[in-house]
């Protein structure tokens, strides 16, 4: 009874504090009249006081650090206490916070002024230079602040009179005047009543839920056309084996006539009947002709099968998982990490990986949608190694799935994420590396392309390969692969063109590395960037195809032939720039003879050519499409561990190093990234050769 009476004395303060929000002065009054004649209690609003306390904590945090030069503390408590929609989008707080950065920037400046501590005044130069060009670039513009962008550049800011105001001993007083002032309004507790609070909750838990739905209902979809193309192919089967079946009877009723009937029939129709079943190279090597081998294949094919029984795993509560692991200690972060990659790369293949993997997506793990400060994949900017080792190697795990890569690529602010884990982490980092792979794999999605080639993914990438020496065989790999996939798009090979010579020569200086693997790579970038006349004409002074000739002396006929398309695209000018170029909306070209010159015999031709495949490229020309790099699953038999994409079908573009993980080159205890094996990684030296016959194949 008194849990009763006190839900209902919240819900009836509720209610009054909603009316109270809303300005329903007479409604309240005859509120808590009627409240009062019914003896119903109404409960106060609670939480305010304790809302009042931090904030007022944090407000004192901010100002102290202000006053103590402390940048990292401020701007750490800044980004988290700020809310984004203040900081991104009012002129004030913008304003505000420039003149913030060049206060903490000078600090060394001020406290010494006879003597400058100029290590620490280089260390936030260039933490000031990092701020003008992301979050200060738009203050470029203006008039105000363009003086101080030279910042960065004056020798000594003291005595420059461009900043002699910066020095004034007013400067810091109205500067942290402002600060307190902005700071009053910013961090004023939300007065949102608890009502409306509860109710837009509910909104968002809904359309969560209704987004869930939908992937349910894709997935649904997709099991759904799965069993109609299977429907389809056993109907095609039963049509075949009655015309077979029919033809048989014939042949029984021409024998009791005394009909023969010859070797070479009875071959052509066991052909046919198990064409279906085989492969047409092993079904034509057999030989029909010794008896029982027909009807020994037939009974085989039809033996029941033993049914394996796989498990379901058991369901997670996902949202404790997701608060322990952003609130939770290093230690528990790192084992919960593990734990979730292991569930999906030790799961088996087929519909326990597939429920895995969808449980993750429906419960959105990774919180693709969040607006918060901190989620999961934030812990990517962890200061503990294992922890942003682990979230590297989770994303990777991902991105080696089909599905995996589609749900990463709707997370808006995941490549921002991973290519700053690129740039900061050290070359022989874990975590880099699975970053790395992980990008490499999501190339293989257009919209990804884009963003990286945005994001001079491209520069980054070949000052990585110009000191190839110092790589790892599976960054070298990844790199190479990564960077050709991105030199594919129109956008990638006119960066590549701005800067020709150099990235002609970090390419032409990869042909001679002792790891031939990444040559196909290297080639395929190559072939892709030539298309560009002005790369052309560097190439050729720069004597490319020499240097091609020389490379193409070694006993590889397919890399021979691969560098002869190349040289012959280098000797091509039928891609040369027209003068002639069209105005804006105006026709051109094939447009221009197919929509105004369109004639019959144009026509037939275009009809017949719609029923004609298109042409595939050589097997023997680079590479022109996005792929992933394969390799070897080196495994020993130690351990108790479940085989994975064994039963897929190789496809060129999906990852083959070893489905998800890959082996650890340099002997470590841990491996690169979660691997789908019956046992744990041999540690090896290299990735492996292209040749693999591991799985993999589940990414089109």
């Amino acid at each position: 009874m008194g849990d009763i009476l006190a839900t209902e004395a919240d819900l009836l303060g509720m209610i009054k504090e909603y009316l109270k929000f809303e300005d329903f002065e007479e409604t309240v009054h005859s509120f808590d009249k009627e409240c009062k004649k019914k003896g119903k209690l109404v409960s106060k609003p609670q939480g305010s006081t304790l809302r009042d306390s931090k904030t007022r904590v944090i407000q004192k945090d901010l100002l102290s650090s202000f006053d103590d030069g402390d940048h990292k503390v401020f701007f750490e408590l800044w980004t988290d206490n700020i809310p984004s929609e203040v900081k991104d989008t009012d002129t004030e707080a913008q304003s505000l916070e420039s003149y913030l950065h060049i206060h903490f920037t000078i600090f060394p400046l001020r406290r010494h002024p006879g003597r400058h501590d100029r290590a620490e005044f280089e260390e936030r130069i260039s933490h000031f230079k990092q701020y003008l060009e992301t979050r200060g670039a738009a203050l470029s513009q203006t008039t105000k602040f363009l003086p101080y962008y030279a910042l960065p550049f004056v020798p000594n800011p003291t005595i420059h009179p461009s900043f002699k105001d910066l020095f004034q001993d007013s400067w810091i007083p109205q500067l942290r005047e402002k600060l307190e002032q902005f700071l009053s309004v910013a961090l004023k507790p939300s007065n949102t009543p608890r009502l409306l609070h509860l109710y837009v909750s509910f909104i968002e838990t809904c359309s969560q839920v209704i987004q869930q739905l939908q992937l349910q209902l894709v997935e649904s979809d997709r099991r759904i056309a799965s069993f109609v193309r299977k429907f389809s192919k056993m109907k095609a089967d039963y049509q075949s084996l009655i015309g077979i079946t029919a033809e048989l009877v014939d042949s029984l009723e021409a024998t009791v006539s005394g009909k023969m009937i010859s070797p070479e029939y009875l071959q052509s129709v066991f052909v046919r009947l198990f064409s279906s079943q085989m492969r047409q190279s092993v079904v034509q090597s057999t030989d029909f002709t010794r008896p029982g081998t027909a009807s020994s294949m037939l009974r085989a094919s039809i033996a029941p099968q033993r049914p394996k029984d796989v498990p379901m795993l058991p369901s997670l509560d996902y949202e404790k998982l997701k608060k322990d692991l952003v609130e939770g200690p290093d230690r528990l972060r790192s084992l919960l990490l593990q734990a979730l990659c292991w569930r999906l790369t030790r799961s088996l293949p087929g519909e326990q990986r597939d429920t895995v993997l969808q449980a993750y997506i429906s419960n959105d793990l990774l919180e693709r949608y969040s607006t918060k400060q901190k989620t999961v994949l934030h812990l990517i900017r962890s200061k503990n190694e294992i922890v942003r080792q682990y979230v590297a190697r989770l994303i990777n795990a991902f991105a080696s799935l089909a599905e995996g890569r589609v749900y990463l690529s709707q997370i808006p602010i995941l490549l921002k994420l991973l290519t700053e884990a690129l740039r900061t982490e050290e070359k022989d980092s874990l975590a880099r590396e699975n970053v790395l792979v992980a990008l490499q794999k999501l190339s293989l999605r257009r919209s990804q392309q884009t963003a990286m080639i945005a994001d001079d993914l491209i520069g980054w990438l070949v000052d990585e390969l110009q000191d190839s020496d110092c790589l790892s065989d599976c960054t070298l790999q990844y790199s190479a692969a990564l960077f050709m996939n991105l030199c594919l798009r129109t956008k990638g090979k006119g960066m590549c063109a701005e800067n020709a010579k150099h990235v002609l020569k970090v390419l032409t200086d990869l042909l001679g590395h002792e790891n031939h693997e990444i040559r196909p790579y290297v080639n395929g970038a190559l072939y892709s960037i030539l298309c560009i006349p002005s790369v052309r004409q560097e190439a050729k002074e720069m004597s490319v195809e020499e240097i091609l000739r020389c490379y193409s002396k070694e006993e590889n006929p397919d890399l021979n032939r691969q560098f002869e398309f190349i040289i012959k695209l280098l000797n091509s000018d039928l891609d040369t720039e027209d003068l002639l170029q069209p105005q804006p909306r105006e026709l051109s070209g094939e447009s221009l003879l197919t929509t105004e010159y369109l004639g019959i015999m144009t026509n037939m031709a275009k009809a017949k050519r719609k029923s004609t495949p298109l042409t595939q490229p050589s097997a023997d020309e680079p590479l022109q499409r996005p792929v992933t790099p394969s390799s070897n699953r080196n495994v020993n038999t130690v351990g108790d561990y479940i085989p994975a994409f064994e039963s897929l079908h190789k496809i060129p573009r999906t990852p083959d190093t070893a489905g998800i993980q890959n082996s650890d080159h340099r002997g470590r205890s841990l491996t690169l990234a979660p691997q789908f094996s019956q046992s744990e990684p041999q540690q090896s030296s290299r990735p492996g050769s292209a040749s693999s016959t591991g799985g993999g194949g589940r990414s089109s």
